[in-house]
């Protein structure tokens, strides 16, 4: 057991972290930032981007520097939930069924282009990881913790996809869009990309520790005027006129925890309003849903977000 304030235990966490998936990933400090948060608080990641943006790299990097198995899974029509959870197989030496373990054991699963797996299938890894377990012919299996799904979503090619609905989206902790990269990145990754391929990620963290840093944000404050603003910016999101239905109680949840992992990565041991603020637009953007008439006059639910942001009063210390 460190003898660090739990604070500073998680932002010196997050600091060499950060440190050593910046070694093959440019230019997405801030989206990191939001992952490792999930992680640590027990989230999982809804990511979003074109081809080719290092969604892969990120979080095999990501698992890489922390010593955590990691896998990954390309969802397509066919794949089944048992491609997925694991089944019972026949073994014909011992004349036995023996248990075959599915990809989804592991600390941090890579679930590529998820909309384009069956509903059938996205209701087995959405199940696992609400539950943590899964169930393969009466036998009721635990997952390994820490364990994290970044679920991957291609914006761009919805042909033959099936979108997942509103009650399984909001089983995301958060939405992280990863950006185009601007000129200067796109620079550093030519002139890195030797580097890269070597791939110096070393670890630098373990389980335990993160599990450590874990339960050291469970003390990470959170005051009364503060919970009151999270509850306003929820109750705002079913005001706005644009909005058809608005942010869930889980979704408070996921704000204030959030915002408690934010605080203690900067190595503070209470929440202030702006953690919550950073919090609102990655855990509000995909639990909004707009008025039809909203959506064709081309407004988003991150206009939303930031409409109720400007327009809740925010506490003073």
């Amino acid at each position: 057991m460190s003898t660090a304030s739990p604070a500073r235990l998680v932002a010196g966490l997050a600091e060499k972290v950060a440190r050593e998936v910046s070694k093959v990933v440019y230019g997405l400090e801030d989206e990191l930032k939001i992952i490792l948060a999930s992680l640590l608080v027990g989230g999982h990641v809804l990511l979003e981007g074109m081809p080719g943006v290092a969604k892969t790299t990120l979080a095999k990097a990501l698992a890489s520097s922390m010593r955590l198995e990691f896998r990954r899974i390309q969802f397509t029509p066919d794949l089944l939930p048992s491609d997925i959870i694991g089944t019972m197989i026949y073994d014909q030496r011992s004349g036995e069924f023996r248990l075959r373990r599915g990809p989804v054991f592991t600390n941090i699963l890579l679930a590529d282009e998820i909309n384009r797996a069956s509903p059938r299938t996205q209701s087995a890894l959405l199940e696992a990881m609400q539950e943590r377990q899964v169930t393969i012919e009466g036998n009721t299996l635990p997952l390994p913790e820490p364990f994290l799904v970044i679920a991957t979503q291609n914006p761009i090619e919805l042909e033959g996809t099936f979108p997942l609905p509103e009650a399984q989206i909001d089983r995301f902790l958060v939405k992280v869009s990863i950006p185009m990269p601007g000129r200067e990145v796109l620079r550093r990754i030519l002139r890195g990309l030797e580097t890269i391929e070597k791939w110096p990620v070393e670890p630098v963290a373990n389980r335990d520790e993160i599990l450590e840093a874990r339960r050291a944000i469970w003390r990470v404050e959170v005051s009364d005027p503060v919970v009151d603003y999270i509850i306003d910016l929820v109750e705002e999101t079913h005001r706005h006129p644009d909005v058809r239905l608005g942010a869930s109680p889980r979704a408070a949840i996921a704000l204030q925890q959030l915002a408690r992992a934010l605080a203690a990565m900067e190595g503070r041991g209470y929440v202030i309003p702006d953690d919550v603020k950073t919090a609102a637009r990655y855990v509000l953007v995909h639990r909004i849903i707009l008025r039809p008439e909203a959506e064709a006059e081309g407004r988003r639910p991150e206009d939303v977000v930031e409409s109720v942001l400007s327009s809740v009063r925010v506490p003073v210390p």
